[in-house]
């Protein structure tokens, strides 16, 4: 592949709900470029995008793939990304290096769940975006149908600049509406259109150049004053009102057929922005905030948004260059980490295979490998110039698990993985939980951690199960209450004795207070360590359900002790008994975590949403209404959110999302500490 300056980048992700041909449509163009003599199939695993074994497995784009397409002089980088909505991690790395987006939509589906997360994520990055209703040879394929869900749906005026010739079935190529020609199949060569579509051509071609003339002043009085305006001018108007975002230029094909592949590689050349054409990216620098030009002869600055690791090629890093060029065989600075790394050959991949260049210039997309510090996030520069690229913001993963290790050479090896699963994907999120003593994995649903796992064992040799993770309950008090414990043990040669008499009592200000109150010396106070070892002890397993003590203030008022067999180990275990007999006259109870929970759901959803959140025991704080959406605000216990990505999704068809953080803990309900207890009892029973 040669070499191609920023002007003659494009930058394109292609992106939608699953199974509206996005993968198929990146093989099309693969085909039509002359790059593959023969097109893939998802349902084979034989395409250029879906290399993974994973992928082919399920038949499922998991991952963002990267495939250029030469076209007319122009390098099309054609990101194909994940349809899935656990995958939306690899949608917004896709979207945050693109300068414009695809949407892909089924010709009889319409507007899908993943069309709405795609299209949110193209307005955050401010991308121009055109839409390719595909699949037009479906049966029931219905144009007008697809149109008004997307007229509705969208605050951006929908503007048609092809029409199907033919439909369902008899579609046979597109009427594209800005060259006035029709193009049969692939789209190779151009004919006059066919008499019947005349009159809707001629229809449709007049609303086109009215959107056009609105991006340009002149073109407007040209238009407004009867002159006719020719094809150029056209064009260059629907470009202007295409990257304001006041328009979305829609397409037709049917690219797992390869019709209308041509006319639209054509359209993404003329239409979408180079890296130079968008505003200007601004880093962090040492003197303060940089706006980066896309040019070589600026300083570097590349953004690493991708990574991956594989056991037989190593490690890959992809970055994107947004000033300055890159060579091979170079060193450049990692600002993040805050080390120099050394380049061997860089690289323009295409899906699995890389293809090695000698210099990536300004606003291209590359990788690099076996690079030792680098991951997801980080930014090369120049070390004397340093720079730091804004990261964009990922949801957090929401649905949890707890891991456990396969075996116990695995054991070993959890951190490192995880660590190396959540570098590679800004979704996960792992951590130890010291109430329970569980690793927990986050991630964005079911699936997405099952590949996570998945993965682990194929790429990183590490083998892990998921079991679903303990609520962090915590244990306290309710009351003053006092106890005393004898510890007394004689077995031949020395004993052992300690008494020790406690008063506890609840203490909001911290989570434990010890204090000496022993008068007349009944028990010396070098036995005050071995006391406060014993009750911390018995606070950090917990008294009642085996979960953290915590807001306990203790006092040591009183005890015996014996010349000769009294130790501090028999302190130790006079404290632990004395602190369990006085908890259970003080009131014991369970505090569990209460998170702060914000769910947006269509409007028409709300009644079963906060339906199913009153059988949560959820408590409702209020309403937001945008849009045709409400955000609904409440607090529910963590219990009972363990589940509730999937169940927001068949409640609301997939379109529900929400954000949850922690807030505070409460005491948990008599019925349900009551069954916790039970369970932790039965547990260590069979323990």
């Amino acid at each position: 592949m040669k070499e191609y300056t920023t002007e003659f980048i494009r930058n394109v992700a292609l992106v939608g709900h699953s199974s509206t041909g996005k993968t198929m449509m990146a093989e099309a163009f693969l085909y039509f470029s002359g790059a593959i003599t023969r097109m893939g199939k998802v349902e084979d695993g034989s395409t250029a995008s879906d290399f993974d074994q994973e992928e082919n497995r399920r038949t499922l784009s998991l991952y963002t793939s990267v495939i250029p397409i030469e076209h007319k002089n122009t390098k099309l980088n054609i990101l194909d990304a994940p349809g899935y909505t656990d995958f939306v991690g690899e949608v917004i790395s896709a979207l945050s290096v693109a300068d414009g987006a695809v949407v892909l939509i089924d010709s009889l589906a319409g507007v899908e769940v993943g069309t709405e997360i795609a299209w949110r994520y193209c307005d955050e990055f401010k991308l121009p975006r055109i839409v390719v209703i595909n699949k037009m040879d479906r049966d029931n394929a219905n144009l007008e149908k697809v149109m008004a869900s997307l007229n509705e749906f969208s605050e951006a005026r929908m503007i048609k600049v092809q029409l199907p010739w033919g439909e369902r079935g008899d579609f046979k190529g597109v009427i594209d509406l800005l060259s006035n020609k029709a193009y049969e199949a692939d789209g190779k060569k151009a004919v006059d259109i066919p008499a019947e579509f005349a009159d809707a051509a001629e229809e449709a071609r007049h609303e086109l150049i009215e959107a056009a003339a609105e991006g340009d002043d002149a073109l407007l009085e040209k238009y407004f004053e009867g002159e006719e305006l020719s094809d150029s001018e056209i064009a260059s108007g629907l470009k202007k009102v295409f990257m304001a975002g006041d328009y979305v230029p829609v397409f037709v094909a049917a690219a797992g057929n390869e019709i209308g592949v041509g006319p639209l590689l054509d359209a993404l050349v003329s239409l979408m922005p180079s890296p130079a054409d968008r505003p200007a990216v601004v880093a962090q620098g040492a003197k303060g905030e940089e706006e980066l030009i896309a040019s070589d002869t600026e300083p570097l600055a590349a953004y690493v948004w991708k990574t991956t690791a594989d056991p037989f090629v190593g490690k890959q890093t992809f970055f994107r260059i947004y000033s300055g060029s890159i060579e091979g065989d170079s060193r450049v600075w990692n600002q993040k980490r805050e080390t120099e790394e050394r380049f061997g050959s860089v690289n323009i991949p295409v899906g699995k295979d890389q293809n090695i260049v000698k210099v990536i210039h300004a606003g291209d997309i590359a990788s690099v490998p076996k690079l030792s510090e680098t991951a997801t996030g980080d930014t090369f520069c120049l070390k004397g110039h340093p720079l730091t690229l804004p990261v964009p913001d990922y949801p957090t993963g929401l649905f949890r698990v707890a891991i456990v290790p396969k075996t116990q050479a695995d054991a070993a090896k959890i951190s490192p993985t995880l660590t190396r699963l959540c570098e590679e994907d800004m979704t996960l999120d792992w951590y130890n939980e010291k109430a329970t003593r569980q690793t927990i994995l986050k991630g964005m649903g079911n699936q997405h951690i099952d590949v996570a796992i998945r993965r682990a064992e194929a790429k990183l040799q590490v083998g892990l199960e998921t079991i679903e993770p303990r609520i962090p309950y915590r244990e306290g008090i309710t009351k003053e209450a006092t106890a005393s414990y004898r510890h007394k043990k004689q077995s031949g040669g020395s004993g052992q004795f300690g008494e020790v008499h406690i008063t506890i009592d609840t203490y909001p200000e911290g989570d434990f207070e010890l204090t000496w109150d022993v008068f007349g010396g009944a028990i010396s106070q070098s036995y005050e360590p071995a006391i406060r070892k014993g009750i911390l002890s018995v606070m950090k397993d917990g008294a009642i359900a085996g979960y953290p003590m915590q807001n306990v203030k203790v006092s040591v008022f009183d005890g015996k002790e014996h010349p000769v067999d009294s130790k501090p180990v028999a302190f130790e275990s006079a404290a632990r008994g004395a602190f369990k007999a006085a908890v259970k006259d003080a009131g014991p109870v369970l505090y569990e975590p209460i998170m702060k929970v914000r769910i947006t759901v269509p409007d028409a959803n709300m009644g079963d949403v906060i339906g199913d959140l009153n059988t949560r025991r959820g408590r409702m704080q209020g309403t937001d209404a945008e849009r045709g959406l409400t955000t609904v605000i409440a607090d529910v216990p963590l219990a009972e959110m363990l589940n509730y990505t999937s169940q927001l999704r068949s409640i609301t068809g997939g379109r529900g999302y929400f954000m949850m953080e922690f807030d505070r803990y409460e005491i948990v309900p008599t019925h349900v500490a009551d069954e916790v207890i039970a369970a932790a009892k039965s547990e260590e029973e069979e323990d």
